[in-house]
């Protein structure tokens, strides 16, 4: 399990986070982006002056776009993102020009949130936040009534994690091979995923997190249509009391949900499949092309694959379990945070694989 921030730096965290964000919804007519390519500029009042225009300074706030939020601009601009990345490297002026071109073209009312006075997101109207602070507020009391322990948590550009792990529930793959229940609750406040609530197994041999997505809850940022403080053709995005009351019976359903991850029921249906798995061996005499297949069907860089066959060789574990625990202990060395989740996912899908899956990659030969 990959180390992040401890329970109190990321409540610290959140709490900054909370009150540094803003949030504004405005249509495409008042925005623009800056001839330097960097920042959005979104108008607060008067008519939309040219974007290289130095009285076009004035307005809400002039904010600079980080990477995600490059990422859908140009995503929803239809501009592909090889050239939006090239003339962002090499012609900054000219990519203000296409973007700015299209944002008084095909005009459409958008939520831009920032934080730390940067653009973060670029998101439908219909974007319902179901910000950070609120959710882990939701489940903290939950993770302490159930007598858990925050082993890792983060906040990365894109997601919110916090990863825990019961003392109540436990047992055995193989004798001496003890596992605990545990439970992942992510996030994304910019458009990067729904809210999920998934069952985790921690292997107390090596400290591996395992991921169990097919018990997951989902839940995707779409509700109604947002409205706030208008502003002169921009507007600052705030909580109406329907909404709140909506968010407050999610909420209530996340607790239920995290509760649910940690019961015995939910543990021994994983381990069951996990146990299974230990005695599935795998019967190709080439680890390397055992990983090559397993590469190909998670769709793993070539260094976590060689990460992958250094640990199914070390691990000495020839089997479904084994390659799983080879994935998820690669997991614990990658440098980033938001994919060490992803293979801690695919791990839990190794163990889940179907039979007919796990046979070509079992069989796979040179």
């Amino acid at each position: 399990m990959r180390a992040g921030k401890s329970l109190q730096e990321m409540a610290a965290e959140l709490d900054r986070q909370a009150k540094s964000k803003r949030d504004f919804v405005a249509s495409t007519q008042k925005l623009s982006m800056q001839p330097d390519g960097s920042t959005l500029l979104i108008h607060g009042n008067g008519e939309l002056k040219a974007a290289f225009e130095e009285s076009s300074q004035t307005g809400i706030g002039d904010f600079a776009i980080n990477k995600h939020c490059h990422q859908q601009i140009g995503d929803r601009l239809g501009i592909p993102k090889k050239y939006y990345d090239r003339m962002r490297n090499e012609s900054p002026q000219l990519l203000a020009t296409n973007v700015n071109h299209w944002f008084q073209q095909t005009p459409e009312e958008r939520m831009v949130r920032t934080l730390d006075g940067k653009a973060r997101a670029f998101l439908s109207r219909r974007y319902r936040p179901l910000d950070n602070y609120d959710l882990s507020n939701a489940v903290f009391e939950k993770l302490i009534d159930a007598d858990c322990k925050v082993e890792t948590a983060e906040l990365t550009e894109v997601r919110m994690y916090i990863q825990a792990i019961s003392f109540k529930v436990e047992g055995e793959v193989k004798k001496g091979d003890v596992v605990r229940a545990g439970v992942v609750i992510s996030n994304s406040e910019v458009g990067a995923g729904a809210v999920r609530i998934e069952p985790l197994i921690l292997r107390l041999v090596c400290m591996n997190g395992m991921i169990a997505a097919d018990h997951s809850l989902r839940k995707y940022h779409v509700g109604r249509v947002n409205k706030g403080f208008e502003l002169d053709g921009a507007a600052e995005f705030f909580r109406d009391e329907t909404r709140q009351q909506d968010d407050k019976a999610f909420y209530m359903k996340v607790q239920d949900l995290v509760k649910a991850a940690l019961e015995q029921v939910t543990f021994d249906k994983i381990l069951e499949s996990m146990r299974a798995a230990a005695d599935r061996q795998i019967e190709s005499a080439d680890l390397q092309k055992v990983v090559e297949v397993t590469q190909q069907q998670f769709r793993l860089t070539d260094t976590e694959r060689g990460s992958v066959l250094k640990h199914l060789i070390q691990g000495g574990e020839l089997s479904q379990y084994g390659l799983a625990n080879a994935i998820t202990a690669t997991a614990n060395d990658h440098e980033d945070y938001d994919r060490a989740v992803d293979l801690e996912r695919f791990g839990g899908q190794v163990i889940e694989l179907p039979q007919k899956d796990w046979k070509l990659i079992s069989t796979a030969a040179a």
